[in-house]
């Protein structure tokens, strides 16, 4: 059941890619966001029931205010408006990197020591990041190198944001700290959105897709999540990083007739193999010390 869930949950992160790529267009990146992490917000309204949770939220407000800000309204916007150049099946590999920047922000910010495997799995994701995009950047597309430096450093956001709650959000319930991440990115993107709305009619079809980017990609997404973390630890959770890449190429493939391209499978493979070394996950490959 708890496999089934992390896939299910995998399915679903995979398939933000899909819906920003259709939906940025339109809308744009900020109003796009923007009502993502609103409609999040009042899915997520019902952990704040009891008076404890309510009393959790007021106490961390800063700490609150600057995840949201890193962990959602400013990498949520970099990745939509990255789909408007790239593939949704490159932006879920490069968002794959998100470990590789965790570790690398722990040692630049944290003073963190880096082992051995950790240090080989980040230069194993930067040469991965390499060969992904390397044929997309040689296309000579306008807007390219800018859009997928803008999805690394959406993962860079997160990595630093991952980092940051861990020493500022220790003791909070996960879905006080979701609820918080959603509610202050909304209150951050909302003028701007009602700036940049756009005069255009919009298409039934993107709306579909904020519906779904806000209620199942972000709302229930957290609650699967979190609720996985609660059965089977924060480890396994976390692992649904090596699954996304799968169905957001997949649903890129199938729905938008994305090419999945030999570079794009090498690519994506070196990324999260370097990510699996970095974040521990290979370590019963390398030789034990003695």
């Amino acid at each position: 059941m708890n496999l089934l869930e992390l896939f299910l949950l995998a399915a679903i992160w995979g398939a933000s890619f899909l819906f920003m790529r259709v939906a940025t267009p339109e809308l744009g990146a900020i109003v796009l966001i923007a009502l993502r992490v609103g409609i999040a917000t009042l899915v997520l309204v019902p952990v704040l029931r009891s008076t404890e949770a309510r009393a959790q939220f007021r106490s961390k407000l800063r700490p609150l205010f600057i995840v949201s800000v890193t962990n959602s309204a400013i990498p949520f916007c970099l990745l939509a408006y990255s789909t408007l150049y790239v593939s949704a099946g490159m932006d879920s590999i490069l968002n794959a990197t998100t470990p590789l920047w965790a570790a690398l922000v722990a040692v630049t910010l944290y003073r963190t020591a880096m082992n051995r495997e950790q240090t080989l799995g980040l230069l194993f994701g930067l040469a991965g990041t390499v060969v992904l995009v390397w044929d997309t950047l040689d296309s000579g597309v306008k807007g390219i190198p800018v859009a997928i430096g803008a999805a690394l450093a959406a993962t860079l956001c997160y990595g630093f944001a991952v980092n940051y709650s861990k020493r500022n959000l220790a003791g909070v319930p996960p879905f006080v700290a979701a609820f918080g991440s959603q509610f202050f990115s909304t209150l951050i993107l909302l003028p701007l959105a009602v700036i940049l709305w756009p005069q255009h009619p919009v298409a039934n079809t993107t709306w579909a897709c904020v519906a779904a980017l806000g209620v199942v990609c972000t709302g229930i997404a957290y609650i699967l999540y979190f609720r996985l973390i609660a059965h089977v630890g924060a480890a396994y959770a976390a692992s649904v990083t090596f699954v996304i890449p799968l169905f957001g190429v997949l649903w890129g493939a199938l729905f938008l007739g994305e090419q999945v391209t030999p570079t794009t499978v090498a690519g994506g493979l070196i990324i999260l193999f370097g990510t699996a070394m970095t974040s521990g996950k290979l370590g019963w490959m390398m030789p034990k010390s003695v």
